[in-house]
């Protein structure tokens, strides 16, 4: 079916044989697996495409960049399928303006963090957002614990919502069924389904450095890319942000707010799990890693990040020009 998209009165409509309005000033979640939040839509580039499309496929958008593109600074961040934004503008071509209030950036505002949307890849919220309803049974939320899954229209049927990451957070719509576990889909009125094992109750207690590693870990290899908080690709802060949002732990999204919401401890006393903030003389932090050792004679320290110089996820010891701009350790 084609859709057609009116604008009318500050709010859109996709005419589908009902209406459905996104409006300023009111909340909308993210319909497809991983939306990309852009700094504006003029900057959006030839490159693109896949990840403005809707589903949208993060892949195909990562491998088509060079390298050169894939740091462009036209991106600001990602949100996953679920996440809720507050819209703040729609215009005419198409796009919307949106403060993305699960990720914290109170340097950027204090509502979340802002940036430009394709319209059509945010849903109303409503009956069909896929948030928890309370009058459901099995309604305790979900998180994707598979490192990429896909939603299927029924158990192992045909895809509806593939590359679904780490982190995104479910609506259980019922019981497992012959391994098949239904789920609440933005802008899907019928249950999806995905493999059971592929989400798990979202945490309830702190996690332990071990599970904070566990997650990181195996994010180990993945392609740096400026802005991303994705399983295809990530940046320094949206690797810490996405391992505690796992786990159920909401950190801001930015280096530099991540330290303001963590807790300094001296140097000589961090532990696995903890944070290492860098940054140079009279400069904002600029880059973040997690700890994944103690601290050893001679300043041998070791740490998990995404790195902009070698452009993917590693765990190594670090390096003397990294050391010099190491500036402290937090805990979470």
């Amino acid at each position: 079916m084609t859709e057609i998209f009116i604008w009318s009165e500050g709010t859109f409509r996709r005419e589908l044989g009902v209406d459905v309005e996104l409006q300023p000033g009111r909340e909308a979640v993210v319909r497809v697996a991983v939306a990309t939040l852009w700094s504006c839509p003029e900057a959006v580039r030839p490159v693109d495409g896949p990840a403005l499309a809707s589903p949208t496929d993060i892949g195909a958008w990562i491998s088509g960049m060079d390298t050169d593109q894939q740091v462009g600074d036209c991106v600001l961040s990602q949100l996953l399928l679920g996440e809720r934004v507050l819209v703040t503008e729609l215009r005419p071509d198409g796009w919307a303006h949106v403060v993305a209030v699960e990720q914290p950036a109170p340097r950027l505002h204090p509502g979340g963090y802002p940036g430009w949307l394709p319209v059509d890849q945010l849903a109303p919220v409503g009956d069909g957002d896929g948030a928890p309803r309370v009058d459901a049974p099995h309604a305790d939320p979900l998180v994707v614990d598979a490192t990429v899954t896909t939603l299927r229209a029924t158990p192992g049927g045909a895809e509806v919502l593939p590359g679904v990451i780490l982190g995104t957070r479910l609506s259980p719509a019922g019981p497992v069924v012959d391994g098949w576990r239904p789920v609440r889909a933005p802008g899907h009125t019928d249950p999806l389904w995905l493999p059971g094992d592929d989400a798990v109750p979202v945490p309830t207690t702190p996690p332990t450095a071990e599970e904070v590693l566990a997650v990181a870990q195996r994010l180990v290899d993945i392609v740096y890319i400026w802005g991303g908080v994705s399983a295809y690709g990530i940046d320094c802060s949206g690797l810490v942000h996405l391992a505690w949002r796992r786990l159920g732990v909401l950190l801001p999204r930015d280096a530099s707010d991540q330290a303001t919401a963590t807790t300094p401890v001296p140097l000589g006393a961090e532990r696995p799990g903890d944070l290492y903030f860098f940054a140079r003389p009279g400069r904002r932090i600029h880059h973040i890693g997690i700890v994944t050792a103690d601290p050893r004679p001679g300043d041998d320290r070791r740490m998990l990040h995404a790195c902009y110089v070698q452009r993917r996820v590693l765990e190594e010891r670090l390096p003397d020009e990294r050391t010099a701009t190491l500036v402290g350790a937090h805990r979470v």
